[in-house]
């Protein structure tokens, strides 16, 4: 049955944009659909948190923080985000859509991957993570689940929800997030988080894909959380024997339970996937794990494949046996006389021999002139990724290439001096000695924060697109010594360097403070004016209060009185209707623990009167209104007790 007819969200259009056409999806926290960007002619997913978490704050605080923290991240490994908003009850981001499967759906239908297919979907997604680290945030609940696989090949790191900022305080407060199989030993101690957990979970995530199985398993959540604190990851080659001891130090490396052991972030482990995956041979890269369920599939034509794909392998064709010799074309010829039978000719056995000996040479001079025009002639551009200049120079001219030219390029995860891409990619074909482009990183781009201070906001903002980096938040405080509306300074501080299109933080000046009159009480003329000369607007409510106050006179204002306000700003008053009237009650006789209850009770305050006769007594004598007769509510009646 198609549950997605049973979803009423199914066939709306959220925000008057956003058509619903299917669901993905279901998490704990939020609902994944198809969509149709109805404004643009786009499909997309779009993640809407369920209504009953919508009305919590912290949810939905951290459901916006993922949009505007991935929306930052413009790295072709990351499911970009394109839009947040609400529609009603309905909470919800507008994000990349991808064909294909999770990485999850992988590991259920083949079990292990070979090597290579394992490395080819964790250099990606480390790739990614990498330009999150180096962006100052960390995922925290990396998964097979998180990771999806395009039916292109992409590979893209999906579901920052829980992505929090690194130098943010992480403590959840006893909620544990994250899924247990791939928590690292920190997190469950005391829910703090670093980039460090992030290359925890890949160790975690490469152990599973290389053997196909998690590393720690038990009857309980609190049997794996144990397990996570006081064991080891075992290495792959124990459950996968034969497989390559690099492996098995790589798995080490990012699941060590002490977080100063593992590499600081993943652009420091993809540094080390790289280099472990340049010492295996192509056979231990292509070696079928016996855990695999699809070992029939062979690897070896694709290797660039994340997923092994099916051989199509060409088959001979049967000789004729028709042929006399066996030889094609290379017949013998029939005679036909009048009344005479037919008769084959003979051939001389030395000169079929010849004839066939020829016919098999044309065929090899044609197959190889054939082989030549179609293959022959071409190679294939060898992988130099991470490579130094020298080192890709030296590997192309092994495969009788030259180097075209040099190109240099920032990047966050390819270290400096190395090869980003090549031009044509590794594995294009390409005619022998031809030549290719080379691309180097010149490692991160780095640039200084420029002196703000004293700008306007619009300015500002310019100034920092134009020196290659985003405007962040946007925090305004009072300055006696900066204008109005004028930047007060930045966080990071000027002339620190950051990485290129980081964000920077933005304090803007209210001007000096103003001390706001207490203006209660007066007549709205009087109000007014005081305002007025003090340097503040007034906007008068359209609500009117029952107040002590008389008719037409300021019942309370925002902000208060005595308050601090810039030069400018609007204080709000809301007038009197004047007193609400309440019938008073009859407490003359009743003690005067029971009078006051019940005067306080309809809203009034109550004053006792004793005199010398009444200090040691308890019975209200007289009231200061005569029960049944009005008062203002708030005002206060008096009792006399004798």
């Amino acid at each position: 049955m198609d549950t997605t007819l049973q979803d009423p969200l199914v066939g709306q259009v959220l925000d008057g944009r956003y058509r619903v056409d299917a669901r993905i999806a279901v998490g704990g926290m939020a609902t994944v659909y198809r969509a149709l960007d109805t404004r643009l002619d786009r499909i997309l997913a779009l993640k809407v948190m369920h209504p009953a978490l919508a009305a919590d704050g912290s949810f939905v605080e951290r459901f916006i923080r993922e949009a505007k923290s991935v929306a930052r991240l413009a790295h072709p490994n990351v499911v970009q985000v394109f839009d947040q908003g609400t529609d009603g009850s309905y909470v919800y981001l507008a994000m990349e859509y991808i064909a294909g499967c999770t990485l999850r759906d992988v590991l259920r239908e083949r079990g292990a991957l070979p090597p290579r297919a394992a490395l080819d979907i964790l250099e990606p997604v480390l790739a990614a993570l990498g330009a999150a680290h180096r962006a100052g945030f960390v995922h925290r609940d990396m998964k097979p689940e998180n990771v999806l696989i395009g039916d292109d090949g992409r590979v893209k790191v999906a579901d920052f929800g829980l992505v929090r900022s690194v130098d943010t305080v992480t403590s959840t407060t006893g909620a544990v997030l994250g899924t247990v199989a791939y928590l690292a030993p920190e997190q469950i101690e005391n829910g703090t988080a670093d980039p460090r957990v992030d290359v925890y979970a890949c160790g975690v995530v490469l152990y599973e894909m290389l053997t196909g199985q998690k590393p720690h398993d038990g009857d309980s959540p609190a049997v794996v959380l144990y397990k996570h604190l006081h064991e080891d990851v075992p290495p792959p080659s124990a459950t996968v024997s034969g497989l390559p001891y690099a492996l098995d130090g790589l798995v080490a490396a990012a699941t060590a339970r002490t977080p100063a052991v593992r590499p600081q972030d993943a652009v420091a482990l993809l540094a080390q996937v790289r280099e472990s995956r340049a010492g295996l041979t192509d056979d231990q890269l292509d070696a079928v794990p016996p855990q695999a369920l699809s070992a029939e599939h062979d690897i070896a034509e694709d290797r660039t494949s994340v997923i092994p794909r099916s051989l199509t392998v060409p088959r001979l064709l049967p000789v004729n046996e028709d042929d006399d010799l066996g030889a094609g074309d290379n017949r013998t010829t029939r005679f036909e006389s009048p009344g005479v039978p037919p008769r084959r000719r003979s051939v001389r056995p030395g000169r079929g021999l010849i004839t066939l000996v020829v016919a098999v040479l044309v065929v090899f001079g044609v197959g190889a002139g054939v082989w030549y025009i179609n293959s022959g002639q071409f190679t294939k551009v060898p992988p130099l990724l991470a490579k130094t200049e020298a080192q890709a120079r030296e590997r192309l001219k092994e495969a009788g290439l030259d180097v075209k030219g040099v190109e240099h390029a920032y990047s966050d995860t390819v270290r400096r001096g190395t090869v980003i891409s090549t031009d044509p990619r590794a594995g294009a074909r390409i005619r022998n000695n031809d030549s290719v482009t080379l691309t180097i990183s010149d490692g991160p781009e780095t640039v200084k924060v420029p002196d703000l201070a004293g700008r306007g906001l619009a300015d500002a903002k310019a100034l920092l697109k134009k020196g290659g980096l985003e405007p962040g938040m946007v925090t305004r405080a009072f300055s006696d010594s900066v204008p109005k509306d004028a930047v007060i300074g930045t966080e990071p501080a000027a002339g620190t360097e950051r990485h290129a299109g980081s964000a920077i933080a933005l304090t803007v000046s209210k001007g000096s403070p103003i001390d706001v009159p207490d203006v209660t009480g007066e007549d709205l003329d009087s109000a007014r004016q005081e305002l007025e000369d003090a340097g503040l607007k007034v906007e008068i409510s359209t609500e009117q209060v029952n107040s002590e106050f008389d008719k037409g006179q300021v019942a309370r204002q925002t902000p208060a009185g005595d308050s601090q306000a810039a030069e400018g700003d609007t204080v709000r008053l809301t007038l009197s209707k004047g007193p609400e009237m309440v019938e008073v009650p009859d407490v003359v006789g009743a003690s005067v623990g029971d009078a006051t209850k019940l005067l306080e009770a309809s809203g009034f305050k109550v004053s006792e009167d004793r005199g010398l006769l009444g200090l040691f007594g308890d019975t209200v004598k007289k009231q200061s209104v005569t029960p049944g007769e009005t008062a203002p509510k708030g005002s206060t009646i008096t009792i006399t007790i004798r």
